[in-house]
């Protein structure tokens, strides 16, 4: 078996749980805190925001290990993306894609099977709309709650802080609301 073959391969999830453990674990012992979020500040600091804002006013090199970690996260995003990547569909349940089918008319698998084409392409401008908003949404929610789900639930809660307990018991509130009331009204 080749060394692609070997990470192409589905991996346990127990693997990325113990790279994520073994990385936070490090990450307390030197002092750091694992967030990509915070790579939003970081950028305006480099895009002078500093001169307007105290808020933006830090040592960027202090930053440095930040951006070389997103960097790497983009790189490696595109080499899965395009060397790695699997012709098979993401499986999901029957129920997920007879829901998809009955109530909103979309076919699945499509294209990669990782989006319903049918409403996240160029050619639907409401699908266009509505993940420009989302996304604006959640990166102000993210520098707004001083981080996001992933920071919160996993470096948050592994340092036992409670206003990281509250803020992922606010975003399963909001993902339960999102998923059962807004998404329906949405997407009908």
């Amino acid at each position: 078996m080749s060394w692609i073959e070997f990470i192409s391969q589905p991996w346990h999830w127990a693997v990325s749980g113990a790279a994520i453990a073994g990385i936070l674990f490090l990450m307390t012992y030197i002092g750091r805190s694992f967030g990509v979020s915070m790579a939003f500040k970081n950028f305006c600091t480099i895009a002078g925001a500093g001169n307007k804002f105290e808020f933006f006013r830090f040592d960027i090199k202090e930053e440095y290990w930040r951006l070389t970690f997103i960097a790497g996260a983009v790189v490696g995003g595109y080499i899965a993306a395009t060397a790695l990547a699997s012709p098979e569909a993401v499986d999901i349940s029957e129920a997920t894609i007879n829901h998809l089918k009955e109530d909103y008319g979309w076919n699945y698998p499509q294209g990669d099977g990782f989006l319903p084409v049918d409403f996240f392409n160029f050619g639907n401008l409401k699908g266009v709309i509505i993940s420009i908003v989302a996304g604006f949404l959640i990166g102000f929610g993210a520098r707004y709650g001083d981080g996001c789900t992933s920071g919160h639930a996993i470096s948050g809660l592994s340092h036992l802080q409670l206003p990281s307990l509250l803020t992922v018991i606010g975003f399963f509130i909001g993902g339960l609301i999102m998923t059962w009331l807004i998404m329906p009204y949405l997407l009908g």
